[in-house]
């Protein structure tokens, strides 16, 4: 089973991993969605937000920007990130991850490697 996350802003994917409104939080065995929740973070940095997930199950979260240091926090936790995927509706990213179709931007993740 896969649980996959995705920081909301305006009722689309948030523009900056830290700056969202709450996650959606999809619960995906095989191909098929058994369950989406909505969490709101008890945290007070963004620094704990990758622990945060990891304690709520979190196998892979779906972000446009991140900051360079969460990116290592999500690397130790063993959490696959996807960085620079362009703002859409949670429905259409979580199509095209089921269907093996997300992909990260290079240019942004070249932007927050150098």
């Amino acid at each position: 089973m896969k649980r996959v996350a995705i920081p909301i802003e305006n009722n689309s994917l948030s523009e900056y991993f830290g700056g969202c409104n709450y996650y959606e939080i999809f619960e995906i065995e095989g191909d098929r969605i058994q369950k989406k929740t909505f969490e709101l973070p008890s945290v007070s940095s963004i620094t704990e937000l990758p622990s945060w997930l990891e304690k709520q199950g979190v196998t892979d979260v779906i972000a446009y920007k991140v900051n360079k240091e969460i990116i290592s926090l999500f690397a130790s936790k063993k959490v696959n990130l996807f960085v620079g995927v362009p703002q859409n509706t949670t429905d259409n990213l979580i199509d095209d991850y089921l269907k093996g179709k997300l992909e990260s931007d290079r240019d942004i993740i070249e932007e927050l490697t150098h």
